[in-house]
């Protein structure tokens, strides 16, 4: 057995996910690990360059795309690490950043789950852990009560945007962009829930780990950089809409149909909210930005029942 396997599902993202190998080439050392690329029917030249530049990286092309929550169980199968680090396409780790995280595990076997900490291109953080959504923080963030008072335990819990992130902390759950998992916890709860297509896959399994007693951790020490949707990018509004649909999932898997009605009503309030300000945010930025999210949430209101 490896020390390691590292999972990166690719969709169209070439010059990011050579970036990304290379950051891992260049930076991990005295580990025994392996690398798979799951390649998701990409139309770029993906699968071509990681074979051409990367022969050591094992590579599964997929003849379609049969989305991120899949294509990392089919890494999975395969994987013989004792430890999965599944790492997006866009997220290029730091030096020493798969050996802390490699390290921390191991002397912490309570720990079903750890992730690092998230910065973007221009060195800002990126929140990279949050707790369990529910109805009451859907609410906050529809009224922008998290932006208001985002140092507020309560405002602020959803993102944890009270908490500087500058230290080791059990969180609920972490982004799935660079998140490593112990061999033994997935065995005993699975990977992904297939169901999701995309989005909120990582929530769930961390819901899933923390009920089967596993520890979700956060380490300060190692670090990555992450461009936020390297992929979505592409496809802005079916994501925007996939994002909402997937949540709606995982409120009716964890927390019934009622429940889910409830956070159906936040979602409407929410989208409201956001197309009656729209405008005047235009008027005042002239910011064509504002007016595609504005349309964005015209359709969540139309789809958000057949959710």
């Amino acid at each position: 057995m490896k020390d390691l396997s590292v999972v990166i599902v690719n969709w169209n993202t070439c010059d990011l996910l050579a970036q990304c190998l290379q950051s891992i080439y260049d930076t991990v050392s005295d580990l025994d690990f392996e690398t798979i690329v799951v390649d998701n029917a990409s139309s770029d030249d993906s699968v071509a360059v990681v074979r051409g530049r990367f022969p050591q990286v094992h590579i599964i092309a997929n003849p379609r795309n049969v989305g991120f929550g899949r294509a990392n169980n089919q890494a999975a199968d395969l994987a013989k690490g004792r430890y999965l680090l599944l790492l997006n396409p866009d997220a290029f780790v730091h030096e020493g950043t798969v050996n802390h995280l490699v390290n921390f595990m191991d002397a912490h076997p309570d720990a079903g789950a750890a992730g690092c900490r998230l910065f973007y291109e221009d060195g800002t953080l990126q929140r990279s852990c949050a707790a369990f959504p529910t109805v009451a923080t859907e609410l906050w963030t529809a009224l922008w009560l998290d932006k208001l008072f985002p140092t507020h335990p309560v405002f602020g819990k959803y993102q944890m945007t009270y908490w500087d992130m500058d230290d080791v902390r059990e969180v609920d759950s972490l982004l799935g962009a660079c998140l490593i998992l112990r061999r033994e916890a997935i065995e005993e709860t699975g990977l992904f829930d297939e169901q999701f297509f995309m989005y909120s896959e990582e929530v769930d399994l961390c819901m899933r780990l923390k009920r089967a007693g596993w520890k979700i951790y956060f380490v300060a020490n190692a670090e990555a950089t992450h461009i936020w949707g390297g992929s979505a990018r592409r496809i802005q509004t079916e994501s925007f809409l996939r994002l909402y649909k997937s949540r709606v999932l995982f409120f009716r898997k964890h927390y019934g149909r009622f429940t889910t009605l409830l956070y159906k009503l936040v979602l409407l309030l929410g989208s409201l909210l956001r197309i009656m300000v729209g405008p005047i945010f235009f008027i005042a930025r002239r910011d064509e930005e504002v007016i595609r999210k504005s349309r964005n949430y015209w359709l969540l209101l139309r789809f958000v029942w057949a959710f």
